[in-house]
């Protein structure tokens, strides 16, 4: 697929006399992600964070392990893609002999998808990506990240928060990190009353990646009505 030039990409979005086209490739992204995933993924974890983590940083070993964990536990991994813990959450899954998904997006500077996906598909939408993030998951596990991580931590959060999705853990990996988020959300969202005071336990913070796709399980039974 040849990629569009910043300016052929602001050409397009700021046209209204191609929102027809638009539509239509819309329609055909949404159709061809579902053919896609409904064919091939049964269980799946969709799994967050930064692509700059190179292999020797001690983040990228542990998404790779949970990466591993979720596929001994039957779950595909689903990421971005991308390098960095999303290549490693990717190659523990196939290390592991489970289904590694790999939803790229395209972008001026893409690059390309990591090498232990073997199930790939490449979007020009990001709405479209999210909606195949949601529509074949059982979670979302949130890494170490920057904009793009937030990003879909806070629309899975919405979702949830919404009752548009039930039994759905949203778990962040690394409790340090994610210390000042935390601290945020609850002193000035849930304390100044902008949040409820038990949206708080919409997230589930910790270090323990045994922890982590332990309640991964425990939801999927329940929100399958199997438990």
């Amino acid at each position: 697929m040849m990629k569009m030039t910043d300016e052929e990409l602001l050409a397009v979005m700021a046209d209204p006399a191609d929102d027809p086209a638009r539509m239509e490739r819309m329609s055909n992204e949404i159709g061809a992600g579902f053919k896609l995933m409904s064919n091939r993924v049964g269980k799946a974890v969709a799994v967050f964070g930064s692509a700059r983590p190179g292999e020797d940083d001690p983040r990228y070993q542990e998404a790779r392990t949970l990466g591993a964990r979720c596929a001994a536990a039957g779950f595909a991994v689903i990421t971005g893609g991308g390098p960095g813990l999303m290549e490693a959450a990717n190659r523990g899954a196939a290390e592991g002999g489970g289904t590694s998904i790999g939803l790229g997006i395209e972008l001026p500077r893409e690059q390309s998808v990591n090498p232990y996906v073997n199930l790939s598909m490449s979007f020009r939408y990001f709405f479209v990506r999210k909606l195949m993030f949601i529509r074949y998951a059982s979670a979302f596990v949130v890494l170490p990240g920057g904009f793009g991580t937030l990003d879909e931590l806070f629309e899975a959060l919405t979702l949830v928060q919404t009752g548009k999705i039930h039994e759905f853990p949203v778990i962040m990996i690394g409790t340090d990190h994610w210390s000042g988020l935390m601290s945020w959300i609850t002193e000035q969202l849930r304390d100044q009353g902008f949040i409820a005071p038990d949206d708080i336990r919409l997230l589930h913070c910790t270090d323990d990646i045994e922890d982590a796709v332990d309640l991964i399980q425990q939801c999927h039974l329940r929100r399958h009505g199997r438990s």
